[in-house]
């Protein structure tokens, strides 16, 4: 032990339980900030499935007056789904093929 010297100053039996007692304080405010700053623990300790509050705090982050967003030119539906065509925001266009995830609970592709 490379402090050997100091149980001739302190005694262990007063030494032993305040360093211990430090060590669960400190793990105390660990865990407690651990708590306090994420979303995570809050979603699994109430049983919601997990990164529901990351989706709320990152939707509130997001500066949308700085995004340049994409337009669609035109949406087709054929027999695979609806076909998208998309101008992107520097001129150039995308197709894309959107598909429906199926069952009877599954969102509308496109909504008025």
């Amino acid at each position: 032990m490379n402090n050997a010297k100091m149980w001739l100053v302190v005694s262990p039996t007063v030494g032993v339980p305040i360093f211990l007692g430090a060590v669960a304080v400190g793990s105390f405010a660990v865990h407690l900030q651990v708590v306090k700053n994420t979303s995570w623990v809050s979603d699994f300790l109430q049983g919601v499935p997990m990164g529901t509050g990351d989706k709320v705090a990152a939707a509130a982050v997001v500066d949308e007056s700085v995004l340049k967003a994409a337009q669609v030119s035109y949406a087709v539906p054929s027999a695979e789904g609806l076909e998208v065509t998309v101008v992107l925001p520097d001129g150039s266009s995308v197709q894309a093929l959107l598909q429906p995830t199926g069952g009877a609970g599954s969102p509308p592709l496109i909504t008025h």
